[in-house]
């Protein structure tokens, strides 16, 4: 990502926000980013960090749809590495919503993505919560072809 992109700025902010327990800084931080978007790419990027301050699990699920339609919209190599966590975090949602079908599906698509992320601690973190949302919600087979449904990235 372009660290001198303003979306990606903000985003910057909102986690530094985050990470000083200024919840509300970074909500308003991240809805900046979503009102300054331009394209897919940036959309993509802000609805990821909007959805994680909503304040209710139906909304936190609308933001992390909206993240995935836009990475989808890109369609090109930039969102490659995105495509783990936002596929985590919309079955994260889709199990609080109770659409554990629909959640093993993510969950699935997460782990055939994480060779995109480069060997870090967040690439760790990622895997451990698809690793995590697998045991919850997939059966042990999930993963064959055919798990998903066609088309989906």
């Amino acid at each position: 990502m372009d660290p001198d992109n303003p979306v990606v700025k903000l985003c910057a902010e909102g986690m530094q926000a985050e990470g000083e327990n200024r919840p509300d800084d970074a909500r308003e931080l991240f809805e900046q980013a979503w009102a300054l978007a331009t394209d897919d790419y940036e959309a993509c990027i802000a609805a990821h960090y909007v959805a994680r301050h909503q304040r209710d699990a139906a909304a936190a699920l609308h933001w992390n749809e909206v993240a995935l339609r836009r990475a989808v919209a890109v369609a090109d190599s930039r969102v490659a590495p995105f495509y783990p966590s936002l596929h985590l975090n919309l079955g994260r949602s889709l199990e609080l919503a109770g659409d554990t079908v629909a959640a093993c599906r993510h969950y699935v698509l997460a782990a055939e993505r994480l060779d995109a992320l480069p060997p870090s601690p967040y690439a760790s973190l990622v895997r451990q919560g698809v690793a995590a949302g697998r045991a919850r919600v997939c059966p042990p087979d999930a993963g064959a072809p055919g798990c998903a449904p066609a088309g989906e990235p």
